[in-house]
């Protein structure tokens, strides 16, 4: 049985158009020559400067917690290899907008390059940034959604602003993830999920 479709078995992937996303945008094609075997693994792997292409459980259960749409706007924050962004760019398809943010710029690289097999930068549905996620994108800001995929301590205060109201925060906070639901401009519905492991997110702090 593949990846894909063990994770639909074990009830990690289960909206069809998300389903569809996983089955197009290939895991392999975002992983260094040297592991690329390696691909079908339900495992994170290194992708350099101690970061890692992330489980692809774990990444199935924070899409399916996102519920992203057709046509939304999402920043994806700490993109690494880039397969969570062109998933998320396959999901909102031509008239969505993806803005991927990496602080590494050797991994924003590689991210870009990967994205780009899939065209949706070549199409303008994915831009790649490299800046300090932590503090969101402004320059973009409201998002529809906010994905995070490496642990915070707790979630920036930028991302609460620039979300739009009824939008959605999935994000590692320490061992758990956390989907944070815009009710009113102030007020947040929070959800933890326990039980995960991830690299912690990097920002201008941590590299100083």
């Amino acid at each position: 049985m593949d990846l894909i479709e063990s994770l639909i078995k074990d009830g990690w992937l289960k909206t069809p158009r998300i389903i569809d996303a996983f089955r197009k945008i290939k895991r392999v094609d975002f992983l260094p020559e040297d592991i690329k075997n390696l691909a079908e693994l339900n495992e994170a792997l290194p992708i350099g400067n101690d970061q890692t292409i992330s489980q692809p459980l774990v990444v199935a259960f924070m899409i399916e917690q996102l519920q992203a749409q057709k046509g939304e706007k999402i920043l994806d924050v700490g993109s690494g290899s880039g397969w969570t962004t062109a998933i998320l760019s396959e999901i909102v398809g031509k008239k969505g907008r993806v803005m991927a943010i990496e602080v590494v710029s050797e991994l924003k690289e590689f991210g870009e390059k990967n994205v780009a097999k899939y065209n949706f930068i070549e199409k303008g549905i994915t831009e790649f940034i490299c800046a300090d996620g932590s503090k969101g994108y402004e320059k973009e800001a409201p998002f529809d959604k906010v994905l995070a995929s490496a642990s915070a301590q707790k979630v920036p205060k930028a991302w609460r602003k620039q979300l739009k109201v009824g939008g959605r925060i999935v994000t590692p906070i320490k061992s758990s993830i956390w989907v944070f639901v815009k009710e009113t401009e102030n007020i947040f519905k929070e959800i933890e999920y326990p039980g995960f492991v991830f690299v912690p997110l990097i920002t201008d702090e941590t590299n100083s």
